[in-house]
């Protein structure tokens, strides 16, 4: 008989369910539709040298922001999901989207510019092309959905900022700034080469990428926890965690490095692991437990999801069955 998760961090599963049904977490940043279209392709066209796609079956996933606010309510938590979208009909399937998941939404819609949609075209289990459709919010609704977030945040356990690099978090350092005045914990799934605007945040999660594109590649472990310390200290963070794809997640804080291997059996779509992973985070941590074991939590369900196919999320029963 093999040890559950749960019993193996010492976390009861009924006070864990409830800890978790208690914790208010607000996300915070780029929301976006995900459409899947899918078909079978058993010709090329005469038109050029392509694959015809013959669709069969479309789906609608939240993606952004809105996939880091469904992990959460799959957790059985309570988001509350504050964004930017366009006055369209992709902003109406998203709130529909979300509403179905039990998820609060404050959706400001900018009549200027259209709902971040991400079309993947998909066949024989092979993703064939993706289509991007995006706009920058403008000043006006960004500075709209800031006062919002002032007189909301306090009402919440822990904080969430989502970066996609989409412009809804033009003012992050103010969203940090009003989250730590209220006593509220800021994580922050970073974007771009410049931390600098992060600073003061409770925690960042980037990829191992991510992390590479800033602080530079490294030969060794050594060097990598260097690096993460430096960029730690530089930004006042209180900790730094690496997701490292099929290396696992490194957590990095003032008192050393913890590190966890994969969970993973089976990698089958990464896409939206990081929205897993810092839901999950936030969650656990506005449920009350520290750091390291929200870390286990996280590992877990990115575990769960990447064996799913695209923006997935980890429900309550798939992580305590583990």
């Amino acid at each position: 008989m093999t040890t559950g998760l749960l019993q193996t961090l010492g976390l009861e599963p009924a006070k864990l369910a409830e800890a978790l049904g208690r914790a208010r977490v607000l996300v915070v940043g780029d929301v976006m539709l995900d459409r899947y279209w899918f078909g079978d392709v058993s010709r090329i066209s005469p038109e050029a040298p392509v694959p015809v796609a013959k669709i069969g079956r479309m789906e609608e996933r939240a993606g952004g922001a809105a996939n880091v606010a469904r992990n959460i309510a799959g957790l059985g938590g309570k988001a509350t999901l504050l964004s930017v979208v366009g006055d369209d009909e992709a902003a109406s399937a998203l709130e529909r989207l979300m509403d179905a998941d039990g998820i609060a939404t404050s959706f400001k819609r900018d009549t200027g510019i259209s709902t971040t949609i991400k079309l993947r075209v998909v066949a024989r289990q092979q993703q064939l092309i993706r289509l991007d459709f995006e706009d920058a919010p403008s000043h006006e609704i960004l500075a709209d959905k800031l006062d919002e977030y002032a007189a909301i945040v306090a009402d919440h356990d822990v904080v969430i900022l989502s970066d996609y690099g989409k412009g809804g978090l033009t003012h992050v350092s103010r969203m940090i700034e009003l989250a730590r005045a209220a006593g509220k914990p800021v994580l922050i799934d970073p974007k771009g080469d410049d931390y600098s605007k992060y600073a003061g945040a409770t925690l960042l999660t980037p990829n191992r990428s991510e992390f590479k594109q800033v602080a530079g590649s490294w030969q060794s472990e050594e060097q990598l926890a260097a690096k993460a310390e430096a960029l730690r200290a530089e930004l006042n963070l209180d900790a730094l965690l690496v997701t490292r794809s099929e290396e696992g997640m490194t957590l990095f804080r003032a008192d050393g490095a913890l590190h966890q291997p994969t969970l993973a059996r089976e990698v089958y779509d990464v896409s939206g692991a990081g929205d897993t992973v810092i839901g999950t985070l936030g969650l656990a941590l506005a449920a009350g437990l520290a750091l390291p074991l929200a870390m286990s939590l996280a590992n877990a369900a990115a575990g769960i999801v990447v064996g799913k196919l695209g923006t997935a999320v980890c429900t309550q029963p798939e992580l305590f069955a583990l």
